[in-house]
């Protein structure tokens, strides 16, 4: 099971970060509001399984994750970001949640659905819940935004991507695990045995779970790779599921063996700061070994 963190551990968290950042120069605060957020990183991650049909092999998948629309990030930094996108031509997209900061009082919904909707991937688009989807009262206004791009929501359920030679893999989408109600075993059934599974799960930690299920793979967001990180220190502040996988790629160990990736999102939420975490978009090329 995931292991919560204490009140005492958050708060404690949560006064370091204070600290942190009201120890930058003003320099290091221009650099950490200004700068460091429009860094993008792309980072290219093989996915690696003899359960991967040889007709896979070097399909692109690109996954983007916690926009938080809204806050920091606007609508023209989202427009760039589908343009680079688009010109990778992945050929699956995966969003991971948090779309929008607080989706009741998002005032440019009608502006946004274009931009989203121009996302082009031949074999699909897909998403899942995050906690800020469903907050604000926002999980039919987040449901009816993807849906109306056509994304396919994955709320504890599974879907099959199949080729023209009949091979399939599955993506599972799980609900989040702070304001949903995720559930694994529903989100697995009617999966045939010996298919590759890739798990969507906004919270990394969800993982521990995960690896008692025969699923290969999990991809997370969630975390922003803490958002604000020292040298040694690491991630000051890691929240609610995402305390124990905060970035990067992971072998999970449990009843199954679970590769889990996590990645550090694009938007910032809380504080309009990133230090030493820059926002990231993951490429992730299926390898069948």
């Amino acid at each position: 099971m995931v292991r919560k963190q204490t009140r005492r551990t958050f708060i404690k968290r949560i006064a370091g970060s204070i600290l942190t950042v009201l120890g930058l120069s003003s320099g290091g605060y221009f650099y950490a509001n200004k700068i460091e957020p429009s860094l993008l990183e792309m980072k290219e991650i093989p996915i690696r399984h003899p359960l991967i049909p040889k007709g896979f092999e070097g399909i692109k998948i690109i996954q983007f994750s916690d926009t938080h629309l809204g806050f920091q990030y606007n609508l023209s930094h989202f427009n760039q970001l589908v343009k680079k996108i688009n010109g990778l031509k992945p050929d699956i997209i995966l969003f991971t949640g948090d779309l929008i900061d607080e989706p009741n009082k998002y005032s440019q919904v009608h502006d946004l659905l274009p931009i989203l909707g121009s996302l082009q991937a031949p074999k699909g688009k897909f998403c899942i819940f995050g906690n800020h989807d469903h907050g604000g009262y926002g999980s039919e206004i987040y449901r009816n935004i993807m849906e109306s791009t056509n994304f396919k929501v994955l709320l504890n359920e599974s879907t099959a991507i199949t080729l023209k030679d009949g091979s399939s893999i599955y993506l599972i989408g799980i609900d989040d695990a702070m304001l949903g109600n995720p559930d694994l075993p529903l989100s697995l059934k009617n999966i045939p045995n010996n298919q590759f599974k890739l798990l969507l799960s906004h919270a990394p930690d969800l993982a521990e779970s995960a690896s008692e299920y025969p699923i290969q793979w999990q991809i997370s967001g969630h975390s922003h790779g803490g958002q604000i990180k020292l040298p040694i220190l690491g991630a000051l502040i890691r929240p609610p599921f995402a305390q124990m996988y905060p970035e990067g790629l992971y072998a999970v160990k449990g009843k199954f063996p679970l590769t889990l990736y996590v990645n550090r999102g694009i938007g910032t939420t809380r504080l309009p700061l990133r230090f030493m975490s820059r926002p990231e978009l993951t490429i992730y090329t299926l390898i069948s070994s």
